[in-house]
């Protein structure tokens, strides 16, 4: 791993680094970059040495990370993506460094290949180490162990890849907040450097981060992608390999309902299986190795044509974005039980994902899993494995319907998991969190969490102005009804696969109507929507 974080350059690569920079002298006791500093410059060292420092904070004293030599760069995998540094870079020999900008270290790695490997995988091994060292302890999270609210910071904390470290408190045991000065109507409590903020949200921390959507004067993109599953992923990453100049924007963290998949065993090229948490990590790495820019969170709520040739996608803190094209993904909403205090167990018990976020809050504790898919089958196994009494809740009678056939021989070979067929949960109990579930075959079972996993409807309400099926699913290509492909004879063509009733406008994944509703389908849909992009760009 040292290796790779500190790679040695071949004298033609270095001497292509450095051209990419601009050149600086430096002293002992300068600073090359400061913590919470935006739009940092990755610092190739060509004499003196550097030190990389977690500054001091309010309750523990500076730390040095790692040196800087000759022949070496500062920089970690924040310099792609946009975020703030969480660390400092203070000289410690006088020396020369190239300063290269995020713009000139992209342009670099798309016309250089072994030279763009290799700074990726520093970058990566680099943000893979620091998040178990000191390093995490500049953003810290708060919260007790039952609050819904702190487990989506942890979620949008690891989905996005944030270094940073989280302290679950036992609900009776806050004593620890008073020497902040907080209380536990401030939590769940962010620390950015030692600074608290309270009652922090994912979008709070993205703009503290420096993550949330900035435009620049005039700017106009070629293809703004709604939606971070697999099928917007795969039509960001198809995009900007191809030259288009993309911004990739999700409302709650990239991954989609794929990342809350604990094991998926059929996906090309994974013999072995692979969670839907590491498949979305290294794409969303890929991602920003084409020069994606990603943002979440980040809600899109309106789309507007400007033009023939223009587009204004409208997020939900008033700003805009101005595209050449766009591609819908924003995939669907997770459906809920109509059942009383569902809304009270959503902050404590009822959770739509299985993966280790989650497992941590119920290891070893008996769990009720409902669905008839192949995310519920997954789920109960995977909660099974780590010890979990599992209850499987279908309320079809087969649990071949819509499972496939190796998930269901599984299934009925675990000894920790009863399936209840034809059965419908129909009530839920506990005090302050979530202690058991009432199935209607069975009665009253234990349960100190239910994970569901009944499907979910399409994300369209934003986009009222196309045309839609009964169920809210966009149509797309051929399927556009009759009267909206008659607004198209101006154009002197009718839509492409995947465009929409609105020209420019594409669509793909689980919101498009007609697709198949799988990992691999979504990424193909993606990556196929952007060919029709290149062809309406065109015209």
């Amino acid at each position: 791993m040292d290796a790779v974080m500190t790679p040695t350059f071949t004298d033609g690569h270095w001497a292509r680094l450095v051209a990419a920079g601009t050149p600086e002298d430096v002293e002992p006791g300068d600073y090359v970059f400061r913590s919470g500093q935006g739009g940092y410059d990755l610092i190739a060292v060509e004499s003196g040495e550097i030190e990389i420092v977690r500054d001091a904070l309010r309750w523990i004293g500076e730390a040095v990370i790692t040196t800087v030599g000759a022949g070496e760069f500062a920089g970690e995998l924040g310099i792609l993506n946009g975020q703030s540094a969480f660390l400092s870079a203070r000289v410690t020999k006088a020396g020369r460094v190239h300063r290269v900008t995020r713009d000139g270290l992209r342009e670099l790695m798309s016309e250089d290949d072994e030279l763009c490997d290799i700074i990726l995988h520093a970058l990566w091994a680099r943000r893979e180490s620091l998040r178990t060292g000191p390093a995490a302890m500049t953003l810290k999270f708060v919260g007790t162990t039952e609050s819904s609210d702190f487990l989506a910071l942890r979620r949008f904390a690891e989905r996005i890849d944030l270094v940073h470290a989280a302290i679950a408190l036992p609900p009776g045991d806050i004593e620890v907040l008073n020497t902040h000065g907080l209380t536990r109507d401030d939590l769940p409590v962010a620390f950015i450097q030692g600074e608290p903020i309270p009652r922090a949200t994912p979008g709070v921390i993205a703009e503290h981060l420096g993550l949330s959507y900035q435009s620049q004067a005039d700017e106009v993109v070629d293809l703004v992608v709604v939606g971070g599953g697999p099928a917007g992923l795969a039509a960001a990453i198809y995009g900007a390999s191809e030259g288009l100049s993309t911004v990739l924007l999700d409302a709650v963290a990239p991954g989609g309902q794929a990342a809350s998949t604990s094991r998926i065993e059929n996906f090309l090229g994974f013999p072995f299986g692979v969670s839907g948490g590491d498949l979305i990590g290294q794409a969303v790495l890929q991602a920003l190795k084409f020069g994606v820019r990603v943002y979440a969170p980040c809600e899109a709520v309106g789309l507007t044509q400007v033009g023939p040739d223009l587009l204004d996608v409208a997020l939900s803190d008033g700003r805009i974005i101005r595209a050449r094209s766009a591609i819908v993904t924003s995939g669907a909403a997770y459906r809920r039980l109509d059942l009383e205090r569902w809304e009270d167990f959503e902050r404590s018990g009822v959770y739509y994902a299985a993966t280790p976020l989650e497992l941590r809050q119920v290891q070893g504790k008996p769990v009720v899993v409902v669905g008839g898919a192949n995310s519920a089958g997954q789920a109960a196994l995977y909660l099974a494995a780590h010890g979990s009494p599992v209850h499987l809740v279908v309320r079809g009678d087969d649990l071949r319907a819509r499972m496939s056939s190796y998930l269901a021989d599984r299934l009925a070979e675990d000894p920790r998991v009863r399936v209840h067929t034809g059965s419908h949960i129909v009530g839920l109990d506990g005090d302050s969190t979530l202690e058991s579930v009432r199935i209607d075959s069975a009665g009253d079972v234990d349960a100190r969490g239910l994970f569901c996993f009944i499907g979910a409807d399409p994300a369209t309400s934003w986009l009222p102005a196309i045309d839609r099926d009964p169920e809210g699913f966009v149509r797309t290509g051929t399927d556009v009804a009759v009267q909206s492909v008659a607004s198209w004879q101006t154009l002197g063509r009718e839509p492409l696969p995947f465009e929409t009733s609105a020209p420019r406008v594409f669509a793909a994944g689980d919101v498009r109507r007609g697709s198949m509703k799988r990992v691999a389908a979504a990424v193909g849909e993606g990556s196929s929507a952007v060919a029709s992009v290149h062809r309406a760009l065109a015209f």
